[in-house]
Formats: structure tokens, C-alpha cells, sequence
């Protein structure tokens, strides 16, 4: 793994502030129905990110994760405004206008969705490693899923086939505390996740969700197993969301206080507080990065806004229409 420098630090600090700025500007554009539908949003969880992104080969690794998917294709390296435009329903988004929150998609940037079928990735996720093996490409898949979609059959189902083909694949669970509303101590007789990796001798564990070095550390050496061609690793992501489940979530499940409490391990405020520890940077400098952020968080708004909506027959060549289908009868 590449070592983790002050310039990573810099680099992680103004990514993950510019992931949460930008996911707060969206909360805002939903309350002013700009966006609509679901809204899925990652506040709490960057470190997750930031940690992988250190950890992989952009130039080859892949990513599919769930419908809490708007800031991972920018890590990837999709432009922003297109992100946003997508959310906006826009012409000029990543599939123009038409997957919207929770379908984010890049084939250029080996970011494959965005699903809103809860577990529905997890195969999808084996399926792209097993393309990469069969084909001979030096490749590794993350497949992201919740704490809820660890409870999917599908999930048992691939982690076998994974194992018994030693698929490059790195499963990545992570674990917030509650599928929608419901707590993880409510929906299985054990809590932690990472062990189900050990019914198919998986490798497996736990790592703090929270802390970009430990996720980067945890997630090199899953990563360089996977490549060498000793299969998938299963890795526990212990991490917490700020915000509901989605926009529509009025939170009764937890208390102000249990947020609160979590907000004093923030990962954007621990990289923040050793970058000026280690001297990194001044407060000064800060300032000017926090600038940059939300110039730039504005910069997507205002593309997004000024954007054209998709002409309706965009909606139809998405459409597979075969005419001389056998079972329908056209009036003559």
C-alpha cells in the first residue's frame, strides 16, 4: 500500500468534505424538490471511501455498491456535476436523467451502480470478478452492501461460489447500525456481521469504518490476496450514518444523543485534527481548502440547475422493442 503521507491526509480531508458538502447541497436540492424520489445519503460514512480509493487500482479495480451510491463514482473519478445533474434529472447526467439517486453508473470509471434491490449487487459483484478471472484481467471488484443485505439469501449463495471459484472479489459490508430502521441486534441472534465469512472459510473481519488508514490498511491486503488469485475476502466496515435512511426517515429509532455521541469520532475531523497536529497544514490552509469545497459544491448546483431536462424520447431508446414478437397479435 502506498504510505500514508501528508499529502494523502490533505487529499483525504478535502475529498471527504467535499463528499459531505456535497451530499448536504442535495439534502437541501430535496427539501426544494429538485430531486425527487429517494435520497440515500453517506454523511458519517467516508472514511469507508477514502480508505478503499487509497488501497485500489483505479486504472483496473471496480466497484458496485447499493442505493447510498452519489459520492463513490466521484472517488472513481466521475465528474461531480454530472453526478448532481443526475440527481437533478438532467440531460446531462451520468445516465441522462433517467437512473436518478439510486442508479449512479459508470462503465468508463468501472463504478457499476447503484442498486435498489436490497442485497442485489452481492451476485452482480461476484458475476464482474468472475469476468475479470475468465477473461484474464488483473482486475479486483469491492462490492459494497448494508448491514441489511447481509441477511439476503444471495449473499450465501455467493460467497460459496466465490470461495469454490477463488473469484478476486472483496465483499464489504457496511455496517451503520441499522437496515432502515431496524437495529442489527434485531435481525439476527448475532451481531457481528463478519463472521458469516467463516461458514465458507472465507477470511474475514472487522475493521473501523471510521478511520480512512485503518479501512486503507484492511482493505490492501484484501485487495493484493484477491489479485495473486487467493479469492474474496469478506470485510465488516463499522461505521455510522449522521442522516436517516433516506430523506423520508424521521429517525425514531435512535436518539439525538446516540448521533452526538458518534459525531466525536467524525473521520473528516480526525484526519482534520492530524493534519494539524503533524503540522500538515495551518487552520489558514483549512480554510482555504474548506473554500474550494464549497466553490466547487456550488460549481455542481449551478451546472445541475442550468441543465436541460431529457426530451421525452430518450425514455424509449432505453427501451428493447421486438416487433415480430411471437406471442403478440398487431390489428391489421
Amino acid at each position: 500500500m502506498q504510505k500514508v503521507t501528508k499529502e494523502v491526509y490533505l487529499k483525504w480531508y478535502e475529498d471527504m468534505l467535499f463528499w459531505r458538502k456535497f451530499e448536504d447541497k442535495l439534502a437541501a436540492a430535496y427539501i426544494q424538490q429538485k430531486v425527487r424520489g429517494f435520497l440515500h445519503l453517506y454523511n458519517g460514512q467516508e472514511a469507508v471511501l477514502a480508505g478503499a480509493l487509497h488501497a485500489m487500482d483505479l486504472t483496473k479495480d471496480k466497484m458496485i455498491t447499493a442505493y447510498r451510491n452519489h459520492v463513490q463514482p466521484i472517488g472513481m473519478g466521475v465528474d461531480p456535476k454530472r453526478v448532481m445533474a443526475e440527481l437533478f434529472g438532467k440531460a446531462t447526467g451520468t445516465s441522462q436523467g433517467l437512473g436518478g439517486s439510486m442508479h449512479i453508473f459508470s462503465k468508463e470509471h468501472r463504478f457499476y451502480g447503484g442498486h435498489g434491490i436490497v442485497g442485489g449487487q452481492i451476485p452482480l459483484g461476484a458475476g464482474i470478478a468472475f469476468g475479470d478471472k475468465y477473461h484474464g484481467v488483473d482486475g479486483v471488484t469491492l462490492c459494497c452492501f448494508g448491514d441489511g443485505a447481509a441477511r439476503q439469501g444471495s449473499l450465501h449463495e455467493t460467497f460459496n461460489l466465490a470461495m469454490l471459484w477463488k473469484l478476486p472479489v472483496v465483499f464489504v459490508c457496511e455496517n451503520n447500525g441499522y437496515a432502515m430502521g431496524t437495529s442489527v441486534e434485531r435481525t439476527a441472534n448475532h451481531t457481528e456481521i463478519w463472521k458469516l465469512g467463516k461458514g465458507y472459510e472465507m477470511p474475514c473481519g472487522p475493521v473501523d469504518g471510521m478511520n480512512p488508514v485503518k479501512v486503507a490498511e484492511a482493505f490492501d491486503e484484501a485487495i493484493k490476496r484477491a489479485r495473486r488469485g487467493d479469492g474474496p475476502t469478506f470485510l465488516e466496515l463499522k461505521t455510522y450514518r449522521y442522516r436517516g435512511h433516506s430523506m423520508s426517515d424521521a429517525q425514531h429509532y435512535r436518539t439525538k444523543e446516540e448521533v452526538e455521541e458518534y459525531k466525536k469520532i467524525d473521520p473528516i475531523t480526525q484526519v482534520k485534527d492530524v493534519i494539524l497536529e503533524k503540522k500538515y497544514a495551518t487552520e489558514d490552509d483549512i480554510k482555504v481548502i474548506d473554500k474550494r469545497v464549497k466553490a466547487l459544491v456550488s460549481e455542481c448546483e449551478k451546472f445541475a440547475d442550468e441543465s436541460p431536462y431529457p426530451e421525452k424520447n430518450v425514455m424509449y431508446d432505453a427501451v428493447y422493442e421486438q416487433e415480430d414478437y411471437p406471442f403478440i397479435q398487431h390489428k391489421i
